[in-house]
């Protein structure tokens, strides 16, 4: 990214958001924008893609602690803060541009240095002077070394089995570049992945760019997330509600694996099975079985004159006596 991009935008202004928001909520704010523009959200909305271009150029620069506080300090600069006006403004200073247009003899703003996020810091500007970010003694001026290429972003959506099992994938760079990515397993939704060297080549033999992924995740007809740890919910009859069974419950990697459920479950009774969900560094998260009482659908005239008699000699208590009560309190 061009530092004179930094100048002119207002990344706060573009999440919605002010310059004192925290990470969380800063986060918040970006995935809320992130679903609404989202080109899976909007087929064919040209102004929505590139609002979310706009979005997730914001969230990357003040996402990363570092590549914020340079952003506030070269805004702070283009505020006025440590640079008058150029020629034929007040005072007829030489302004920002004009010093670096200058010294390439190209005029006043006619050069604009490029900075990506997490290419460098905010001492890099001084690098393209041959000096590097230590200071003005080194080499002279005009002598630049070998440039950084400039990172790059890029989006993917993922099935929910592709993003717990993890797979190799082929992605097409704006350059027309096919790019084979990795993709761990475990990764979540609207998680970051840094692909060291799959960015923008160096425009002078440097080293490339970085390609930042960033994924997001569909979600499955059976299978949710909760941290590290995958849910299921699994139906059980009445019967076994209450007299207990074991049952056999799917997994996520495509085998079962059978439960006992307790006698007296209730419809919403989580039941854990340790190291069954989502793959980790070590280890996995586990799985998490949600019970629910499947009531019947169609009762024969057996079924019905049993419900009837189990009815008549239940008296009449009610489930809801104590909820009841406690709204009273």
């Amino acid at each position: 990214m061009a530092s004179q991009d930094w100048f002119e935008k207002d990344f706060y202004k573009t999440l919605g958001v002010d310059s004192e928001i925290s990470d969380a909520e800063l986060k918040k704010a970006y995935r809320k924008l992130a679903r609404k523009y989202h080109p899976d959200s909007n087929p064919g909305d040209k102004a929505a893609e590139e609002k979310f271009k706009e979005i997730s150029e914001a969230y990357d620069v003040l996402s990363d602690a570092t590549t914020r506080k340079e952003y506030d300090q070269i805004r702070a600069m283009g505020s006025g803060a440590r640079f008058s006006a150029g020629p034929g403004g007040p005072g007829g200073q030489a302004g920002f541009e004009d010093l670096f247009g200058g010294l390439f003899n190209q005029g006043g703003g006619q050069y604009s240095y490029r900075q990506s996020p997490g290419a460098g810091g905010y001492e890099d500007l001084f690098s393209m002077f041959g000096q590097g970010a230590g200071g003005f003694g080194g080499r002279g001026f005009g002598q630049a070394g070998p440039q950084r290429g400039a990172d790059q972003r890029a989006q993917t959506t993922l099935s929910f089995m592709t993003a717990f099992r993890g797979d190799t994938i082929d992605l097409q760079a704006g350059d027309g570049r096919v790019i084979t990515v990795r993709i761990p397993a475990g990764v979540k939704d609207g998680q970051k992945i840094r692909l060291r060297g799959k960015g923008a080549a160096s425009p002078n033999g440097g080293e490339p760019g970085d390609l930042i992924l960033e994924v997001s995740v569909r979600s499955h007809p059976v299978f949710s997330r909760d941290g590290d740890n995958i849910v299921v919910t699994v139906p059980v009859t009445f019967a076994e509600a209450v007299n207990g069974a074991n049952i056999e419950v799917p997994t996520p990697d495509g085998t079962t694996v059978r439960v006992k459920v307790p006698a007296h479950s209730q419809s919403g009774k989580r039941l854990r099975v340790k190291g069954r969900g989502v793959p980790k560094k070590h280890g996995a998260g586990d799985l998490l079985v949600r019970i629910e009482v499947a009531v019947p659908q169609n009762l024969n005239s057996e079924q019905r004159r049993a419900l009837d008699d189990f009815v008549a000699a239940s008296g009449p208590e009610s489930p809801r006596d104590d909820l009841l009560r406690e709204a009273r309190s």
